[in-house]
């Protein structure tokens, strides 16, 4: 029954991937998933694949691969790219490569903070990581504010502060951490500094323009059933079956998110007769 509405499904899916490439600003993320043999395949240390997904507010699709470029150029990365879309993402290098094309980069800032925590416990007694921290949560609160407020940008004297407390943060942390150590979190809390002063326009791209969002949280939302079921059930055994099931579950968030039933979606599907998103009207 699985595969058999994922069949079905076939149309609509394609349908929610053009969508996705047509979007201004897109999430992404992935998780392992616990898929097939028990055995890692020669050259793997781990029997894992991954799960991709890319969403929106309105979309949700996914793509069962691992983290190779190879998978990564089966999803709609490089699609966004050549549409000019911004993703928002974590910083795994796949999403550098000039092989996907020329991405648009919002650098997530729930990761960043993340960082910035731990960077504040391997330097406990500095305040550039707290200050840099308090910035990036004051622009992502005005940010969100003025979007809810149907403002175009910040406030440019509130902005212009909490810019220049980041980048005097930054340069304090950089400054002190020329020489760092070699103790666990030194070099990682080096390498986050040199992101926030090297990517800066990918880092603060949603102060510029508010249609962008600061995280991918989307992403890691659209991702947690998959977390649920893993916990709940363990390893899936077949690698087509479980597509067929993150088929049917891209069309059910999908569904959920323009305001559907997800079992009256489902049972539409289930019928032969499955709901269809709409086409965006033409400008």
């Amino acid at each position: 029954m699985i595969g058999r509405t994922a069949g079905v499904l076939g149309e609509v899916g394609q349908r929610i991937r053009t969508l996705i490439t047509l979007a201004y600003a897109v999430c992404c993320d992935e998780t392992p998933l616990r898929v097939g043999p028990r055995s890692p395949a020669a050259g793997k240390k781990k029997a894992e694949r991954y799960l991709l997904v890319a969403c929106t507010d309105l979309y949700t699709h996914y793509l069962l691969g691992d983290r190779s470029l190879t998978t990564f150029k089966a999803s709609v990365v490089a699609e966004l790219a050549a549409s000019g879309s911004v993703i928002v993402h974590d910083r795994y290098q796949n999403y550098d490569s000039t092989t996907l094309g020329a991405l648009v980069h919002q650098l997530c800032t729930a990761h960043l903070l993340r960082d910035l925590a731990d960077a504040a416990q391997v330097y406990p007694d500095a305040i550039w990581p707290v200050q840099i921290a308090a910035a990036l949560r004051a622009l992502i609160h005005h940010a969100n504010q003025a979007r809810e407020q149907g403002h175009d940008t910040i406030a440019v004297d509130v902005r212009e502060e909490l810019l220049r407390r980041l980048r005097d943060g930054r340069a304090v942390g950089l400054s002190d951490t020329t020489s760092h150590g070699t103790r666990p979190g030194e070099r990682k809390a080096r390498l986050l500094l040199e992101v926030l002063r090297d990517r800066e326009a990918d880092v603060l791209r949603f102060v510029e323009d508010l249609q962008v969002p600061p995280t991918s949280n989307q992403a890691e939302r659209d991702l947690r059933p998959s977390k649920i079921q893993q916990k709940i059930s363990g390893r899936l055994t077949s690698e087509k079956r479980t597509q067929d099931r993150y088929t049917i579950l891209g069309y059910v968030s999908t569904a959920a998110k323009h305001g559907i039933d997800k079992i009256t979606a489902l049972r539409d599907a289930l019928t032969g007769q499955p709901w269809m998103p709409a086409l965006p009207t033409p400008a």
